[in-house]
């Protein structure tokens, strides 16, 4: 099935352009999410010592304006998310969206509601601005990932609220969606990943920046700091990280 013979059977089928996909899915699998993924470009790390005493990140969980494959009951079309389909929804007084990892509503990293998480539309995408609690286990888990590259996409979860296809059935274009209880994640990978930028800042004191480096990378500062070539870098650790580190996430 392709794109094309997937919309001839859409225009027999679909009663009107606003109707919205059936069963929309990011895979040919149909038990594949409706979920899309934006690629980092880069990390950047602010120096320790920055005011704030914490850790802030900042991204895009969506890009407008750019098309990714999707697939409805009919097959795969291209799915793009309209500028300015977000203004309505982020302008909510009482908007909620937890900042999470993987889409796991429980592993919340930053929120709206308390302020620690800012949304915005702009001329790329949904921008995330988020701060975060060194202290929290799964801002421990998940930074050393972001730092060395191993995950670097995002994504979000929404519902659409107003969209049209295209004349000749190709394109889906959302024009408005709903992120209220929703959520901007980290994630492993997602579907047909945009390209957009990210940074992770760090303003955390020296004692936390150590924290978040490897056990190898610990041991190496220990020898810089003693002037002697490392033996354990034991005096780095505190009985809290050792804690930490044996948590399965």
């Amino acid at each position: 099935m392709n794109i094309l013979e997937a919309a001839q059977k859409r225009a027999q089928d679909i009663r009107a352009a606003a109707d919205r996909p059936s069963q929309r899915r990011c895979t040919e699998a149909p038990g594949s999410g409706p979920r899309v993924a934006v690629r980092m470009q880069r990390i950047q790390l602010r120096e320790a010592g920055d005011a704030g005493g914490g850790l802030g990140f900042s991204g895009y969980a969506s890009v407008t304006g750019v098309g990714y494959e999707m697939w409805d009951i009919f097959g795969p079309y291209t799915e793009v998310v309209s500028a300015g389909a977000f203004g309505p929804s982020l302008s909510r007084a009482d908007l909620d969206v937890p900042l999470v990892i993987q889409h796991d509503g429980i592993r919340r990293i930053a929120r709206t509601a308390n302020g620690t998480l800012r949304l915005d539309e702009d001329d790329r995408g949904l921008s995330v601005d988020a701060d975060l609690d060194p202290d929290d286990a799964d801002v421990q888990y998940i930074v050393p990932k972001l730092r060395s590259g191993l995950i670097d996409e995002m994504s979000f979860m929404f519902r659409i609220t107003a969209g049209e296809w295209s004349q000749d059935w190709t394109e889906f274009h959302v024009n408005e969606v709903d992120i209220h209880r929703g959520d901007v994640s980290i994630v492993s990978y997602g579907a047909n990943p945009a390209t957009a930028g990210s940074g992770l800042r760090s303003t955390k004191d020296l004692e936390s920046f150590v924290r978040g480096l490897s056990l190898a990378e610990q041991r190496e500062i220990a020898a810089l700091v003693a002037g002697a070539a490392p033996k354990t870098g034991a005096e780095l650790i505190t009985d809290e990280d050792v804690r930490l580190r044996r948590v399965r996430f």
